[in-house]
């Protein structure tokens, strides 16, 4: 068993490298914890990614927990799961606070959209690795292509098209299959103790903001909350709600603040999901300066990781009994192929912007928004293609990718 020490030092090599996403992370982690240092085994390492990929929430920052989990207890998921968000963290806080200060510069903007375009490339790459991943029948076609159809055409809330994605995979299930009688990792207590004593502290902030008058953070708070439980996915396609939330239906950012934000999250380590603290710093610095700023970047922060370390703390112990159950296989499988429809509506939505300096909306029912044609940016095409270039047909990394099409933004701008 290894030491806290050692924990510390390999976790915090894993949280500094972890760039490109979470397939890149999830084999960084494979490399360190399997090949380097032997504390999981291939089967062990592989059972635990599946059962993080059925959790809500970043799943590589939930494979850090459990690794940490399974090898000291609840401190050392604690320390693993802190250890691979924090350094992402404090780049984002930093970058939300240059952007606030520096965002509107035509020198920020003409970086920025080198940025964006590579970004463009990232989620299409993603978007065709799931399709290969989800699309294995006509009814999971059908899943995808009514998710995207509800939120591209008509608006359709996040949740609701996941809830009934996830429905429909429940009961297209034959549930037949016993489930697994495994029992629980021995040692632990039952999990609803354990749940309430997570949930207690990740939901403690509402009502000591809400007594403190505090309506803005607790507004963003309650946000944060509930997309963190329905963030079934991956980052990207949680993204396509926090937009539609953020921008069109509560106002708290522009469509351009919010491409900018996932752009800066790209160029972090750490989950992608970090882009939501950044969205909660730029709020909370657009509403109160940089007190308030920093006060949303925090309480962003723990509503959106903290439920991480409820779901493998409380599950975790019934690892093989949860995997075991069919229906449950069926309505995440449902939802992955949903996904893909939501992550094609955000593809979708943030190439429009990046690439068109106008939008017009569609007309109703729909409340789709439509390119204008005449607003294409030739720069912003060329830059595209650069990253394609670079990540698709020369296989560089994405650091490097992202500072020479920033690099070519700037020039052409």
């Amino acid at each position: 068993m290894p030491s806290f020490s050692q924990l510390f030092r390999d976790f915090g090599r894993i949280g500094l490298l972890s760039f490109g996403g979470p397939a890149a992370q999830i084999a960084l982690m494979h490399r360190v914890l399997v090949e380097e240092r032997g504390w999981l085994s291939e089967k062990q390492f592989l059972s635990a990614l599946s059962f993080c990929m059925l959790l809500p929430g970043p799943e590589a920052m939930q494979l850090a927990t459990y690794a940490g989990w399974r090898l000291r207890g609840t401190a050392g998921g604690l320390l693993a799961g802190t250890l691979f968000v924090l350094p992402g963290a404090l780049v984002i806080a930093a970058l939300a606070a240059l952007y606030a200060s520096y965002g509107a510069r035509p020198q920020t903007e003409a970086l920025m959209l080198g940025v964006k375009a590579t970004v463009i490339v990232i989620v299409v790459q993603a978007l065709v690795r799931l399709w290969k991943k989800a699309l294995t029948g006509h009814a999971a076609l059908a899943t995808a292509a009514l998710a995207f159809a509800a939120l591209f055409l008509f608006g359709a809330p996040f949740p609701l098209v996941v809830a009934l994605a996830a429905l429909y995979g429940w009961a297209a299930t034959d549930p037949g299959a016993t489930a697994s009688t495994a029992a629980p990792t021995a040692g632990q207590a039952p999990a609803l103790p354990r749940i309430a004593l997570w949930a207690a502290l990740w939901l403690l902030p509402l009502p000591v903001l809400l007594l403190a008058g505090q309506d803005l953070l607790f507004d963003l708070g309650l946000f944060f909350a509930k997309l963190a439980v329905v963030s079934f996915g991956g980052a990207y396609a949680v993204l396509a709600w926090m937009a539609q939330e953020v921008v069109q239906i509560r106002g708290w950012l522009t469509a351009e603040q919010m491409v900018d934000a996932l752009g800066l999250a790209e160029t972090t380590p750490g989950p992608l999901i970090l882009v939501t603290q950044f969205t909660g710093q730029i709020i909370g610095q657009a509403a109160g300066g940089w007190p308030l700023a920093l006060a949303a970047s925090a309480l962003t922060l723990w509503m959106t990781f903290l439920p991480c370390f409820l779901w493998i703390f409380a599950f975790a112990p019934h690892l093989e009994r949860l995997l075991a159950r069919p229906r449950l296989q069926g309505a995440l499988g449902a939802v992955t192929a949903a996904v893909l429809g939501v992550i094609a509506n955000l593809s979708l939505w943030f190439a429009l912007h990046v690439l068109f300096a106008e939008t017009r909306a569609a007309p109703a029912p729909l409340t789709a928004m439509l390119p204008v044609t005449d607003s294409l940016r030739i720069e912003a095409l060329l830059l595209v293609a650069l990253a394609a270039l670079l990540l698709i047909g020369l296989k560089r990394s994405v650091p490097l990718t992202l500072g020479l099409t920033a690099l070519a933004g700037w020039l052409l701008g």
